[in-house]
């Protein structure tokens, strides 16, 4: 009995038995391993499998996206650590002390916003020259007329609110 047990934990899962025990969507499934979180090997029937461990990533994956963590940066994130186990409490650890640095600054941000919002609204205009939120210190007027692209990291550089 005890061998059977070991047989079938060691068992690949199926794309339908990872999406039922994770309570992701196939389609799901799919995407994230085109986007490269997951990974799956396939049978001679060119089925997926996936490993075991495949659970315990997905449940990372959904923990991070939930707290707004980018695709991008979980997968940047998850890239460096192997997938053939098991994450650990340790891998765990690392991967949320990086994302709560996010988050932190991203909570700052939107405070900002936030204590600045009503007193935007307050003016009455939303002044394309004057708006600490559509144009803080009035950087595009100094630029001039004319379309232009607004690159975000030069941006929060010059317009950070305090």
């Amino acid at each position: 009995m005890k061998k059977d047990k070991a047989d079938e934990f060691k068992r690949e899962l199926t794309v339908g038995e990872v999406a039922e025990r994770s309570g992701v969507a196939v389609s799901t499934l799919h995407f994230y391993e085109t986007k490269g979180l997951i990974r799956s090997d396939r049978s001679r029937g060119n089925q997926r499998r996936y490993p075991r461990a495949v659970l315990r990533r997905v449940a990372v994956i959904k923990v991070a996206q939930r707290t707004g963590i980018p695709l991008a940066e979980i997968q940047s994130a998850l890239s460096v650590l192997p997938d053939d186990r098991p994450l650990t409490v340790e891998d765990w650890g690392r991967l949320s002390k990086t994302w709560r640095h996010q988050l932190d600054e991203r909570i700052a941000k939107l405070t900002a916003l936030r204590d600045q919002l009503t007193g935007c609204i307050g003016c009455g205009c939303l002044s394309m020259r004057d708006c600490p939120l559509r144009n803080p210190y009035d950087v595009l007027g100094d630029e001039g007329a004319g379309p232009r692209l607004i690159d975000p990291a030069e941006e929060s550089g010059k317009g950070e609110m305090s």
